[in-house]
């Protein structure tokens, strides 16, 4: 049986005055039959305050005590994709009711916050040690490098699609009024292909792709834009030509075609789409071109 207020303030000063008389934990701990780490908290609060008696709280007293602190941490550090009501059914199974908020709150206080997942493509064994072997390679090359590395790429700018998803402040039951939602076409509605190119000195030429993109349709956007990108962004006659290892930029005539062109690329590891910054161009493009609300694709 728990005990009463009175007896446990008794019994804390029962610890301090066999303190007082010399006695050790140890001995303290035997003589009352107390936890000896029951015995050092009394202790230290007494050296610390002056006094046993319990002392003013600063507010409302925690519901979540340290053991479902420790369960919390321990269950979204194993599982990052653990939800916050599947946080709350755990706890409850310890006899601990909080609301899912509350967790969020704790979680935050140890520094560990809801975000989205970055999306990153699915690597296998070979994949990794590529990426890894490039990585090495070009561990030590010299600014100058990749000062003069141009950047390519393809990308679809869609006309309604995932690019435009974004919160919104509405009144409760008007979810369905015309300005609360995004408008979805089949298909995304109409979409741009674009294919791209930048330095560190700045932005290169942007061309659309019209209809499907293959090798000789490649090959033609390299012999109008790449060039006079080059020069335009002043590379040095060392300069390397950035692509990834799509079909239409390894195909044999493609690459007959950068030979007979002289055009030296960066050998690529497959599905690295991350490691070009391009993607982030890519990402600035598509905010600045859906800030400005296009109605159709034209």
């Amino acid at each position: 049986m728990p005990r009463s207020k009175e007896i446990q303030e008794q019994m804390r000063t029962e610890v301090i005055e066999i303190y007082q008389s010399g006695k050790g934990y140890k001995a303290i701990s035997k003589a009352l039959g107390l936890q000896r780490t029951t015995v050092r908290a009394i202790i230290h609060k007494w050296q610390k305050h002056g006094t046993v008696v319990n002392l003013p709280r600063s507010g409302r007293p925690t519901k979540i005590t340290p053991r479902a602190q420790r369960r919390l941490i321990r269950e979204v550090t194993k599982d990052p994709r653990t939800t916050s009501k599947e946080l709350q059914a755990s706890l409850a199974s310890i006899k601990v009711t909080v609301h899912d908020s509350t967790i969020r709150k704790r979680l935050g206080k140890n520094g560990l916050h809801g975000r989205f997942p970055r999306r990153k493509p699915l690597l296998s064994k070979k994949n990794i040690r590529a990426r890894l072997n490039f990585a090495k390679k070009h561990l030590n090359d010299c600014q100058d490098f990749w000062e003069n590395t141009l950047w390519t790429d393809e990308s679809k700018v869609e006309l309604f699609g995932r690019q435009m998803s974004r919160y919104i402040w509405r009144k409760r039951n008007t979810a369905f009024q015309k300005k609360n939602i995004i408008p979805t076409v089949k298909y995304g509605g109409g979409s741009v292909m674009v294919w791209g190119c930048f330095a560190a000195s700045g932005p290169g030429r942007l061309a659309v792709i019209d209809g499907t993109m293959n090798s000789t349709v490649y090959q033609k956007i390299l012999k109008e834009n790449v060039r006079p990108s080059v020069r335009q962004l002043k590379l040095t006659r060392s300069w390397v030509l950035q692509q990834d290892n799509d079909p239409k930029h390894t195909s044999k005539s493609t690459s007959e075609w950068l030979k007979k062109n002289k055009m030296k690329t960066l050998e690529w590891p497959s599905q690295s789409p991350d490691l070009n910054p391009i993607e982030m161009l890519w990402h600035d493009l598509k905010k600045a071109v859906h800030a400005r609300k296009p109605s159709n694709k034209a």
